[in-house]
């Protein structure tokens, strides 16, 4: 890939207890935040529980719909840890003790304390490339375009250093905010008409409260920083006709 081509991810959160509201997945931000500056755009986030057949279906369309795909969780030691089983059934790969994980955590744990739980995250699909964990020892790892990471958030955002350079992206997309004393119906039309002019360029809106008070953020997204400034000027001139406060920009 150039860095001309365009290039997506697809992030699938995988876990009850993100579905039952236990934990809160802040995986999902620390990704497509890191993927943006890589510039990886990230076109489809999913939330699936802990089934075999769930995974292997969203999986397998996910893997054939964008360049990359990145799921979090189930690759611990427990019973309800299946994403790795259910990645090697979905790419038909041998589902197998990896030996350079195993060495990794024999070494990593005390004598005695690489019980038969921690051994089952060296279980992968055969030939699975490592995804190093500076943090906890135990590996992630990847199969073709599919990156493989766990669920405790302090661990996933150690080990994503580590895979900058396995992730071929485009050109890092950039983000402007313009923030507003306004309600967005006060600006949707000027908005709709800056937006139908510059295809280019992602526009969002997004109300706020702060301080007692209403605004909205726009924010600008574009690889083109020269297409974010010709649209942030038609924004302030709108902005100036019509009396509106900037509250921040």
């Amino acid at each position: 890939m150039t860095k001309e081509t365009k290039v997506n991810a697809a992030i699938l959160i995988i876990g009850n207890e993100i579905l039952s509201g236990r934990t809160q997945d802040t995986n999902t931000s620390t990704l497509a935040t890191w993927l943006n500056s890589i510039g990886v755009k990230v076109g489809e986030v999913r939330v699936i529980p802990d089934v075999e057949e769930t995974i292997i279906s969203t999986l397998n369309h996910l893997r054939n719909v964008y360049n990359y795909v990145f799921t979090t969780g189930g690759i611990g030691p427990t019973h309800d840890d299946i994403t790795a089983e259910s990645v090697s059934k979905a790419f038909g790969l041998r589902y197998e003790v990896h030996q350079e994980a195993y060495k990794i955590l024999e070494a990593y744990y005390k004598p005695g304390e690489f019980n038969k739980g921690r051994q089952k995250m060296v279980w992968m699909p055969s030939n699975a490339n490592l995804i190093l964990n500076p943090t906890s020892g135990a590996p992630g790892f990847n199969v073709e375009n599919v990156y493989c990471l766990p669920g405790v958030p302090s661990i996933l955002k150690s080990m994503l250093g580590g895979l900058k350079n396995d992730i071929v992206g485009g050109d890092p997309i950039i983000s402007k905010t313009i923030s507003l004393r306004t309600v967005e119906s006060e600006i949707a039309d000027s908005l709709t008409k800056v937006q139908n002019d510059n295809k280019d360029v992602e526009i969002g809106s997004y109300p706020f409260f702060q301080a007692g008070k209403l605004g909205v953020s726009i924010v600008l997204r574009s690889e083109d920083q020269n297409k974010i400034n010709k649209c942030e000027l038609k924004i302030l001139k709108f902005v100036n006709e019509k009396n509106i406060g900037i509250v921040e920009r």
